[in-house]
């Protein structure tokens, strides 16, 4: 294999172009061990879910920090982290996981009140860190994109294309690394290519969404270009937004909200659907009878892509602050703290699930905490749902045979506030 990943960059509508991913920096922004992904953990490899249990079994709510709960002795940022002078407490339930996300008044996203059209640009001024009636408008100039029935349109623009490129690349082969050169690849093509970011330079965009100005200057051609002459895409669907303030006056977003809002949407967009991904791939390919099923039966595929999510979700932490003195899980928690929601270990809470640590496709479909819940759940799960069902669907479909190779260390999850695979290194009949 050679050090680039050869797709078809559509440009949102522009003829196809060759353009190439580099293998290294994709390893580097999207390998969990790699000191880019250091800062939430990515070096914890140890299975957290049987300490875990034991938290939840003591209690709901624990004083202190998930990680250091866990027994992950070093520094760890995350949102939520670091508060220093806070005090700080973790969730390990579903019941009271499920109620802190529902009660958005005590519950707050940010530690302090939100403005998306002045100061800092980034993903603390976005609808992510906002509450009440300033997060539903807010939300509702994006939600309709992202919404079921606009799956094709996603589907149709970017995925498909995306991913059958990614498997022209070694489907000849007979061997592959799926989860960094796939899996990864995948949702930063398509949310990257949704914004009519040029394949070259969609792995320099998501490298420096925490550098706004170097972000900004990437953006700003095409939000101007898009105001001059909108096209099929979502930061058409930004520029053409209007939103109507307090007062009820209607105005369209300003450059700043605009950036505030790409940001948010490439962060998200590119940073988990590729870890669930792996997840699912891992979980059905070190069980070749479930994979054999799913291949025979792909009706399966979404209650596997649902099941992964419960099982071991890729975000296992989300933190809110607590606005006022209140009592959580029979604990007090003070005005001020930060409440982290366990999400890893509230989904696998056997008041809700029967054997837990199982991956099973065929247990009673329940709603778990993978995406979140309440007024913040997850913007994109449909979309992420799309990009994982049509690449795994693609795999199968393309790709007969498909297994683990045999003389390769097998994908195992690591991470800490990040869980994903390591390597996966596949056989398939060429």
């Amino acid at each position: 294999m050679s050090g680039v990943i050869q797709v078809n960059d559509r440009g949102s509508g522009a003829p196809p172009t060759a353009a190439v991913l580099d293998r290294d920096r994709l390893r580097e922004l999207f390998d969990l061990r790699s000191s880019y992904n250091a800062r939430s953990g990515g070096d914890y490899e140890d299975d957290p879910n049987p300490v875990w249990h034991e938290l939840r079994e003591q209690g709901p709510v624990h004083e202190g920090i998930v990680h250091e709960l866990t027994g992950y002795d070093r520094p760890a940022l995350f949102q939520g982290l670091p508060y220093p002078d806070r005090p700080h407490f973790s969730v390990f339930s579903f019941d009271v996981c499920d109620q802190v996300f529902r009660d958005n008044e005590t519950f707050a996203s940010s530690p302090q009140a939100v403005d998306p059209t002045g100061g800092q640009i980034g993903a603390s001024s976005s609808m992510l860190s906002m509450g009440g009636a300033q997060h539903r408008r807010y939300r509702a100039l994006v939600q309709p994109s992202f919404v079921p029935a606009r799956g094709p349109w996603w589907i149709t623009n970017w995925i498909e294309e995306t991913v059958h490129a990614l498997i022209d690349r070694f489907a000849g082969d007979g061997a592959a690394e799926l989860n960094v050169d796939f899996c990864a690849a995948i949702p930063v093509l398509t949310i990257t290519s949704s914004f009519g970011v040029a394949v070259e330079e969609a792995l320099h965009i998501r490298e420096v969404l925490h550098d706004s100005p170097e972000a900004i200057r990437m953006l700003a051609p095409i939000v101007a270009a898009r105001r001059e002459a909108p096209q099929d895409d979502l930061i058409s669907v930004l520029v053409q937004a209007e939103i109507t303030d307090e007062d009820g006056v209607r105005h369209q977003l300003s450059d700043h909200e605009i950036y505030t809002f790409a940001i948010l949407l490439l962060l998200a967009g590119s940073g988990t659907t590729w870890k669930q991904m792996g997840i699912t791939l891992t979980a059905l390919l070190r069980r070749p009878e479930v994979l054999e099923a799913v291949r025979a039966d792909r009706s399966l595929l979404r209650p596997a892509v649902e099941e992964s999510v419960r099982w071991s979700p890729t975000d296992p932490m989300f933190a809110r602050f607590a606005t006022r003195d209140v009592e959580l899980g029979g604990l007090a928690i003070p005005r001020g703290s930060v409440v982290h929601l366990c999400l890893g270990a509230a989904n696998r809470d056997p008041a809700r699930w029967d054997r837990p640590d199982e991956f099973d496709i065929h247990r009673p479909m329940k709603r778990s905490l993978g995406f979140g819940s309440g007024a913040h759940v997850c913007l994109g799960m449909h979309v992420a749902r799309a990009e994982i069902t049509v690449g795994i669907g693609a795999l199968l479909d393309r790709l007969p045979n498909l297994r683990l190779d045999p003389a390769a260390e097998p994908p195992r999850l690591i991470g800490m506030y990040e869980r994903g695979a390591t390597e996966i290194p596949v056989l398939f009949d060429s």
